[in-house]
């Protein structure tokens, strides 16, 4: 009876806290359908004018465009990156483990305007500031630390005696490595790639340094607008990257489910 009664307090405790974290992020979904030519909540009248804006204005489509080219590209690498040093700080010997697993992760704890600082003095003598591939490997950087964790927190529960018996069966260390081991942490690996995708996706510190008149990111574009103009395309563009992180979550919560289950 007394754990019923604690887990139901549990469950109200965590429900209260959710709806305090969501339900200001949440406001916006109404406010982008509003009629009105401002931000107003809650809405008079109902339209999805600024979703039409939002598709069709050449700033947004274009920062929208190129803030998902950016994150595919930026995922595909820091997960492959990611997952090799994971498995070389968990296979390697010697006193080299502890300083480089700090340098990994350290862009998750310097504060995000002192990297973009250095990271914009050192691609604007690069000429890599206002292209694509300086925002990817920026944004690579930042998302490398979240999928060495989420590895290297799947390789602890690895059992090292499956590679050796792979070997003594004439298993090359390729095959090794795509049959038993990519196999066994892929839950690791498709969290990195997550956490990877969104956090260059909703970047905007480094972003901003690196932005220029044409080259924007959808943060980037949300930031200025809001800045220039209120405009309820704003909540829209909001509403837009809120679903797309939601179904990413939702496709990852689905994969991850199907994966127990096998």
């Amino acid at each position: 009876m007394k754990r019923t009664a604690a887990r139901s307090v549990l469950v109200g405790y965590s429900v209260i806290v959710g709806l305090l974290l969501l339900l200001p992020t949440l406001i916006v979904v109404p406010v982008s359908f509003t009629d009105r030519p401002s931000l107003t909540f809650p809405p008079r009248g109902w339209s999805t004018r600024w979703y039409e804006n939002f598709f069709t204005n050449p700033a947004w489509y274009e920062a929208t465009v190129f803030s998902l080219q950016i994150a595919a590209i930026t995922t595909v690498l820091a997960t492959a990156l990611g997952t090799m040093a994971a498995l070389a700080l968990a296979n390697g010997r010697g006193r080299w483990r502890a300083p480089a697993r700090a340098i990994l992760i350290s862009p998750m704890i310097v504060p995000g305007v002192i990297f973009a600082i250095g990271i914009f003095y050192v691609f604007l003598r690069l000429g890599l500031t206002q292209t694509l591939p300086g925002f990817v490997l920026a944004h690579t950087v930042l998302a490398i630390p979240f999928v060495v964790v989420t590895v290297s927190a799947a390789l602890q529960t690895f059992d090292g005696q499956l590679l050796r018996a792979a070997a003594s069966l004439g298993a090359s260390p390729g095959i090794a490595f795509f049959r038993i081991t990519l196999p066994l942490i892929s839950r690791g690996v498709l969290t990195g790639a997550l956490f990877a995708f969104l956090t260059s996706f909703d970047e905007a510190i480094v972003s901003l340094f690196l932005a220029g008149p044409f080259t924007r990111t959808l943060p980037i574009q949300i930031y200025r607008s809001v800045t220039a103009e209120i405009d309820p395309t704003i909540a829209a563009a909001s509403t837009v990257l809120l679903g797309t992180t939601t179904l990413v979550l939702l496709l990852f919560a689905v994969l991850g489910i199907k994966k127990e289950r096998q």
